[in-house]
C-alpha cells in the first residue's frame, strides 16, 4: 500500500492517480494523517505543495520516523522536505519555473537510471537546493541540463527517492515509467 500526504496541493490528486496505477493508495491531509494506515503502508509519498518544508513539521517527523524502515518517495516540496530534514537549505531561485518543462539529465551517481539519460519534465517551483550539499547517502541524481539546478536523488541505503519536478505533470514525458522505477527499485 502506499500512502499519501497531501500538502493540500492541486497537484496531489493527479499524484494519487498516477500511483494507483501501481498499488491500492491511501491518501490523507497533512492536517489529518492517519497514523495507523501510515504503519501498515511500505511506500509514503510527500506530495507537492505550497510554501516551503519548515512549514510542515509533522512531515517532517513522518519522515525521520520511517526513514531506512518505508520507502519514501517526495516530489517537488516532498523532494525539498527530504532534503531539508538532511541537512541542506532550501533557498528561492532567481527564475520561478511554474508549467516549464526542462530537460533534465541523469548522472553516474545513479542507480537506477542510466548514465546521461535525458527527459523532459514539467516543473512548478519557485525553491531549490543552495549548493554544494553533503551527504552520506543521499547522492543527486539528476540535473537540469541547462541552470544544472539538482532535481532528482536517491539514497538507496534507506529507500528515499525524491524528484524536484512533477513526474503526474503532462508536460514530463514518461512519469509513469519514472515512477515505475523507483516503486521497483530494491
Amino acid at each position: 500500500m502506499i500512502y499519501i500526504i497531501d500538502h493540500q496541493d492541486s497537484f496531489t490528486w493527479n499524484v494519487v492517480h498516477q500511483f494507483a496505477k501501481f498499488d491500492k493508495v491511501i491518501c490523507s491531509n497533512y492536517y489529518e494523517v492517519n497514523d495507523r494506515l501510515l504503519d501498515r503502508s511500505d511506500v509514503i509519498v510527500l506530495s507537492p505543495g505550497p510554501g516551503s518544508p519548515k512549514d510542515y513539521p509533522t512531515t517532517s517527523k513522518i519522515y525521520k520516523k520511517y526513514k531506512g524502515k518505508k520507502k519514501i518517495i517526495g516530489i517537488c516540496l516532498g523532494y525539498q522536505m527530504i532534503l531539508h530534514n538532511e541537512g541542506g537549505k532550501i533557498i528561492q531561485q532567481k527564475k520561478i519555473y511554474h508549467g516549464f518543462q526542462s530537460k533534465i539529465k541523469t548522472n553516474n551517481q545513479s542507480k537506477i537510471f542510466k548514465n546521461n539519460q535525458q527527459f523532459k519534465v514539467g516543473r512548478y517551483h519557485s525553491l531549490k537546493l543552495m549548493e554544494p550539499f553533503k551527504s552520506n547517502s543521499i547522492k543527486i541524481t539528476m540535473r537540469c541540463s541547462k541552470t544544472k539546478i539538482p532535481m532528482g536523488l536517491e539514497d538507496n541505503q534507506n529507500k528515499i527517492y525524491g524528484f524536484q519536478f512533477h513526474p503526474e505533470s503532462f508536460l514530463t514525458e514518461n512519469g509513469n515509467t519514472l515512477i515505475k522505477k523507483i516503486l521497483s527499485a530494491k
